[in-house]
């Protein structure tokens, strides 16, 4: 399969080492890469567009089996092909991209992952076309879950 969307290849978008390390099989089927195009058109394309500079992709598609060995939620829409993890690169940070998100995107949610008051260590967002987009804003703090933002 070749790309989910210009600046995301089908590899990159199922890549993870825990994966690897663990003998998964990461293959999503029709209706999560449905998902995970959506979700790259109308976030991450976007985004890459007025960024301009690569954007590192952490973890987007997870079966249940590598969600499970990567402690993610039960409930994780990575799983569904509705979620996306990012990092800047390029001299542009986190923040960075996670306000754009915030102020100029639809999204569902939207996720500041750790790291500090100034930048987070990386962006989960998701989005769907299942339902309307709750457009729910977290941080993640470490020993204390997600808080609304």
């Amino acid at each position: 399969m070749g790309k989910i969307s210009l600046n995301i290849t089908y590899s990159e978008a199922v890549e993870s080492e825990t994966a690897i390390r663990k003998g998964i099989t990461n293959i999503p089927n029709p209706e999560q890469i449905t998902a995970m195009k959506l979700l790259a058109e109308k976030v991450f394309q976007p985004l890459r567009t007025f960024i301009d500079k690569p954007i590192r992709v952490n973890s987007f598609f997870r079966c249940t089996a590598l969600n499970v060995a990567v402690g993610g939620s039960s409930s994780s829409q990575h799983c569904k092909g509705e979620a996306i993890d990012i990092k800047a690169t390029g001299g542009v940070t986190n923040k960075q991209l996670f306000d754009y998100i915030l102020y100029n995107l639809d999204f569902d949610q939207l996720i500041w992952e750790y790291g500090t008051d100034e930048n987070p260590q990386w962006v989960h967002v998701s989005f769907t076309g299942k339902r309307k987009n709750r457009k729910q804003v977290l941080r993640a703090v470490k020993g204390q879950g997600y808080k609304a933002f």
